[in-house]
């Protein structure tokens, strides 16, 4: 029996459990008791027989998940700063990506750093043409925590992950579809139904075979970056960049690196 959800709305419908973030005056940012929720919601849709497939988008249609609530973490130590990451990886992230049934992203806006993170460990991607996507973590002083250095190269190669990463930029959904960083374009109007298309298109296909699929995908990129991620995540929080970095972003100014 799941606890009652303060942040996550669970809906199950012809064998789609769609998971919607609900945070949308804060963007749909990402804290601890949103990772909580989700790592609960995961764990009774696995369970679930009735799911073949999950959904997982954001509330309203500006943002999916506009990035991790920076608020909750600017004092962190280093060793609060490694739990951050490895508990994140290790309870949602990895989770999500190593889930033996089809997991689709509806990505509805904004996806920025650990929403893009969140993004990216799904199977799949469908993304509005409003979608914003990108890791601004280094103008943070931070490198994406929850994977994202080692997913992102694995799905648009080398070259594109340092160029997203080292600039922070931002790419609109057509970039995101020509990199194949998305896998089909939608609109805000009819995203959820397109995703649920994608779904459906998977879930007419053996079970079995569906997990047996996603078990081998996944067991062709498995790295010991993801270690290395967490400690050099961690390190960056005893660093005088990364409290000027997040005092430049609350105070809405350049960052004096």
């Amino acid at each position: 029996m799941m606890n009652e959800l303060q942040n996550i709305q669970l809906n199950i419908e012809n064998n789609i459990a769609l998971i919607t973030i609900c945070r949308e005056k804060q963007l749909n940012a990402l804290n601890q008791s949103v990772l909580d929720e989700l790592s609960e919601v995961l764990n009774e849709a696995q369970k679930n027989t009735n799911v073949k497939a999950l959904i997982i988008t954001g509330q309203g249609n500006k943002s999916f998940v506009a990035g991790a609530d920076i608020k909750e973490f600017q004092n962190f130590s280093k060793q609060e700063g490694k739990l951050l990451a490895k508990n994140g990886q290790s309870n949602v992230f990895d989770k999500i990506e190593n889930f033996s049934k089809p997991v689709i992203a509806a990505i509805n806006g904004f996806a920025l750093g650990g929403g893009l993170e969140l993004a990216i460990a799904c199977h799949m991607r469908v993304a509005s043409n409003n979608a914003k996507l990108g890791f601004p973590e280094c103008s943070l002083g931070l490198i994406p925590g929850y994977g994202g250095t080692q997913r992102l190269g694995q799905i648009v190669g080398k070259g594109l992950a340092f160029e997203m990463i080292l600039t922070g930029k931002m790419i609109d959904t057509d970039k995101a579809y020509k990199i194949g960083l998305v896998n089909k374009l939608s609109d805000s109007e009819n995203i959820i139904e397109d995703a649920k298309k994608l779904a459906l298109s998977c879930i007419k296909n053996s079970p079995m075979a569906l997990s047996a699929a996603i078990k081998c995908i996944n067991k062709s990129f498995l790295s010991s970056g993801y270690e290395l991620e967490i400690l050099e995540f961690s390190k960056l929080f005893e660093n005088e960049e990364f409290k000027e970095g997040v005092l430049a972003f609350l105070e809405k100014r350049r960052p004096n690196f």
